[in-house]
């Protein structure tokens, strides 16, 4: 190929150093089980964990432009319009630039081999010239260790090759001629029709990757995606977003390890400007069990029974106290405590950026029940559960037994005195009701006596001490009047019939109090922190299944529809809504993927005029 040497690359590209982020809605993600990095509409991969979730940056100008580092790519086509688009059932994504005489296309992928699980993580970028002649950019600016270590690169040729103190190294290849400047590497050329710019960028532990398998790996990372895909089970309506929201899910499971991250990042606020930023890359024992729901729902048993396996190392870790922390890094460790990262100017000036989490210290009791909800349908629907994994069953459902009528922190981590919740009072009852199901499926070895009498306690105290008659509704804590929309999910998790009339009011007056154009605020109630919140994406679905539930299928479409709507130009989802429906906190979140799954599979059943399948039993 004759490369042609670009007198002004600058020209419509993005550049690194500009103040202003780019929007959270405007990105796609990329993974390969087991980092994932965020691409933007202009090319531009401006977040990215190296070499795993959640171990520090290299990329993170989307948190701060001028310090946190990008991978740019692009071409430089005057008012072209950019489409953005996956690959069908991949991850494999797919940027498109359309001029009036000239127009391109990046793929970006990051290598996944079926079988394969001794790949390195490989982060894959060809720019395609589909017509006419452009010219293009390349800048690759690795800001390592959260950009508190900047290295220069060392280019030889049609190589890069930083090498850090504190962090992994990294090594980028590309057939284009690669020179060093004061940002890291770049490359700039001009292509005709048909001819190809391509970067693999990789660990400098790993020998160096030949180019003509960029080919190979797409082909064979293509492939590994479709196959995924297809196992699914589900046949119905929005099966375009219920697919996108699976492998979503399943790119953020960890391949070597079982566990499921809550969000691919950290640091992104929940209302512009705010202090609530929060690092989600790590396992909570609730949304990873609600993920694995999600996916034993379209029929994906694997992913179940690599978490069981995962969450069964932390039980025996517990030394048969049964107690679980609420979260855990990826590899099962011990969350970091919270640090703020005060170089980092933040998404749009929101500070502090914080890396850990001090909720880690929190109690809650609420996550004994997801858990063993996913333990118990993972054995119905699955592999029956290990002597040793019952034993640590066991140790956790005695936890319960003694532990919950304490007051605890509550599934939304309020930072504050820890008080009695409805939901954390729910979510026993339901530990403790899977328990007993679960012993009884498999004729397994339990205190049976104690279980039952614990849990008809829980279902009593429950009725007793959260129902408030002068309200007419469920309340959120003991004793007060406030509304929480973790009480949709009473119905959800069969404690109360879906169209009994205390149900029925609780659900109407969470429709009047917390639900805005179809978006559900997850609580009006001060929580102990400073600022607003927008409204949480999960919460819009779970309201949209159990409208459906009560019978009310017309306005449960509605709410659906409209807040399939909400997703940003490739199905994903933030953790919450601004006021215009903008998404908003870490991206992408996997409470909201499974939340739409669930919705999604029991709305389509109703429209149908079948009995959803009662995967809760």
């Amino acid at each position: 190929m004759n490369f042609r040497t670009k007198a002004s690359p600058e020209a419509g590209i993005s550049t690194i150093g500009s103040a202003i982020p780019r929007p959270i809605a405007d990105h796609g993600i990329i993974g390969d089980l087991a980092t994932l990095a965020l691409v933007a509409k202009d090319g531009a991969i401006d977040f990215m964990c190296w070499p795993n979730f959640d171990s520090p940056t290299i990329f993170a100008g989307l948190l701060d432009p001028e310090r946190g580092g990008a991978f740019e790519l692009a071409p430089d086509i005057p008012d072209a319009r950019v489409v953005q688009q996956y690959l069908p059932d991949t991850n494999v994504l797919l940027t498109r630039w359309m001029g009036d005489h000239v127009s391109a296309e990046l793929i970006d992928f990051m290598v996944v081999k079926e079988g394969r699980g001794d790949i390195p993580t490989t982060v894959a970028r060809r720019l395609r010239v589909t017509r006419g002649e452009a010219s293009f950019i390349m800048r690759c600016a690795p800001r390592f260790d959260y950009a508190r270590e900047t290295v220069t690169a060392h280019v030889t040729a049609n190589q890069a090759v930083w090498q850090p103190v504190n962090a992994h190294g990294i090594r980028l290849t590309s057939n284009i001629p690669l020179a060093g400047d004061t940002d890291g590497a770049r490359a700039t050329a001009r292509l005709a029709a048909g001819e190809t710019a391509d970067f693999l960028l990789a660990g400098i532990d790993e020998e160096p990757i030949e180019l003509p398998d960029i080919h190979e790996f797409e082909k064979a990372t293509i492939e590994y995606w479709q196959d995924w895909a297809a196992q699914s089970s589900y046949q119905g309506r929005w099966r375009e977003m219920v697919t996108r929201s699976a492998l979503t899910l399943k790119l953020m499971t960890s391949r070597r390890h079982g566990s499921v991250i809550a969000a691919g990042t950290f640091g992104l606020p929940e209302t512009p400007g705010g202090a609530r930023n929060w690092d989600y890359r790590a396992t909570w024992i609730r949304d990873a069990s609600f993920t694995v729901y999600a996916l034993m729902r379209l029929g994906y048993q694997q992913e179940a029974q690599a978490f069981n396996t995962w969450i069964g190392k932390r039980a025996t870790k517990c030394q048969g106290s049964g107690k679980l922390d609420i979260m855990y890094t990826v590899d099962g460790r011990r969350v970091p405590d919270e640090v703020a990262l005060e170089h980092f100017a933040g998404y749009g000036g929101a500070r502090p950026v914080r890396i850990g989490n001090d909720a880690v210290e929190q109690i809650q009791l609420d996550i004994y029940g997801e858990l063993m909800d996913a333990v118990y349908l993972s054995n119905k629907y699955g592999h029956a559960i290990s002597h040793d994994g019952w034993n640590g069953v066991r140790d956790v459902i005695n936890y319960v037994c003694d532990h919950w009528e304490e007051p605890d922190a509550g599934i939304w981590e309020m930072r504050r005195e820890p008080q009695h919740f409805l939901h954390s009072r729910l979510m026993c009852w339901v530990a403790v009701d899977r328990a007993i199901r679960l012993a009884n499926k498999r004729s397994l070895a339990a205190p049976f006596s104690r279980w039952i009498d614990v849990r008809n306690l829980i279902y009593e105290d429950i009725w007793a001490n959260f129902w408030d008659e002068q309200t007419g509704h469920f309340v959120q804590t003991r004793g007060g009047k406030s509304l929480d929309a973790s009480l949709l999910l009473m119905p959800l998790v069969r404690f109360v019939s879906a169209t009994d009339p205390r149900w029925l009011s609780t659900l109407e007056a969470i429709g009047m109090a917390l639900v805005d154009d179809g978006l559900v605020y997850r609580y009006r109630s001060d929580d102990g922190l400073h600022g607003q919140e927008g409204a949480f994406s999960a919460c819009s679905f779970w309201y949209a299944e159990c409208l459906a539930r009560a019978g009310d299928i017309a306005k449960a479409r509605r709410v659906f529809e409209a807040v399939l709507t909400y997703a940003n130009h490739l199905g994903l989802y933030a953790e919450e809504f601004d006021t215009r429906a903008s998404l908003s906190g870490n991206f992408p979140q996997a409470f909201t993927h499974m939340a739409l799954i669930s919705a999604a599979y029991y709305l389509d059943r109703e429209l149908d005029g079948k009995k959803a399948q009662e995967w809760r039993p």
